[in-house]
């Protein structure tokens, strides 16, 4: 892959500059950014590639730091410090796909252990925070739930179903206490809607299934209300619903990956020779149809 690097740091205005495969961002981890940028500065450039234009203008595509680009827009920036590099439209999808598939391999599970092992190595947790850019109580409340065992209480907090606050009370507190909490929480506008009802259901499911999130499955006493299985029954279509787009657009993304790896192929003339001597000259239909409109 040709990729031409310039070492020199340059300010590019916001304004001038695009990008071209936007992923969406957990609001919390955004904040963390936006926070960090305003109390300590862009410790790290972003990388653009100059873009072409027919007004004779500046402007540039986003290679990687679309966290740190929308955190100066926010912070009301009107420029960015920013490597230039010189790669061809195709690179540049890729390198930004790769870039998203990497960013979502993190676990929240792993990011509470490496704040644990802080902990343990002496660090408090004021410090613990500072280097993370969590909230003190945030950490504290984490680090709680982890030496519990609460391994699905800890996946809840970090997707956003529920407050730390809540969660700690959940795995300190008896059954009787944990509805009060759920109740306090809706009358305080801190659970609402469908965040209150996933909160019940992930404590009926800590209560049957255990802590960790591969416990197995403990028989229940008694049968459930009617109403209940209702809306169990609801909430594992809406899951299997979700589970359904997330395999589409991972099929989405494995086809644009093909699609560009094929039309640079298709450039190379030994390629071509080498597809007809081994009498492999047509493509599925599918993928034909899709070269021939990206051609036009």
């Amino acid at each position: 892959m040709k990729n031409q690097r310039d070492s020199k740091i340059y300010m590019i205005p916001l304004d001038h500059i695009t990008v071209l495969n936007p992923r969406e961002r957990g609001k919390r981890k955004f904040k963390q950014i936006v926070d960090n940028i305003a109390s300590l500065g862009l410790k790290k450039p972003i990388t653009v590639t100059p873009k072409e234009s027919t007004n004779g203008a500046e402007d540039y595509h986003l290679v990687c730091g679309q966290g740190r680009y929308e955190a100066y827009q926010l912070l009301g920036e009107s420029e960015i410090p920013a490597l230039i590099v010189h790669v061809t439209k195709e690179e540049l999808l890729l390198m930004s796909l790769v870039e998203n598939l990497a960013r979502r391999q993190h676990s929240s599970i792993e990011l509470v252990r490496d704040i644990s092992a802080m902990r343990e190595r002496g660090y408090s947790f004021s410090q613990i925070a500072a280097k993370t850019a969590l909230d003190v109580s945030y950490v504290r409340g984490m680090i709680k739930l982890l030496n519990k065992g609460e391994e699905r209480l800890l996946q809840a907090v970090e997707k956003g179903k529920i407050p730390i606050s809540v969660a700690v009370i959940i795995a300190s507190s008896e059954d009787q206490q944990i509805q009060k909490a759920l109740t306090d929480a809706y009358e305080n506008n801190v659970l609402r809607g469908k965040k209150l009802l996933a909160a019940r259901r992930l404590v009926e499911k800590r209560k049957t299934d255990g802590k960790g999130i591969h416990s197995g499955n403990k028989k229940r006493n008694g049968d459930a209300l009617s109403s209940e299985k209702l809306l169990r029954a609801y909430q594992d279509e809406t899951t299997r619903q979700r589970t359904i787009i997330q395999k589409s657009r991972l099929c989405e993304t494995r086809l644009l990956f093909a699609v560009t790896a094929l039309r640079r192929l298709f450039e190379d003339e030994n390629f071509i020779n080498l597809l007809r001597a081994e009498s492999l000259e047509t493509l599925p239909t599918y993928l034909a149809n899709e070269l021939h409109g990206e051609s036009k």
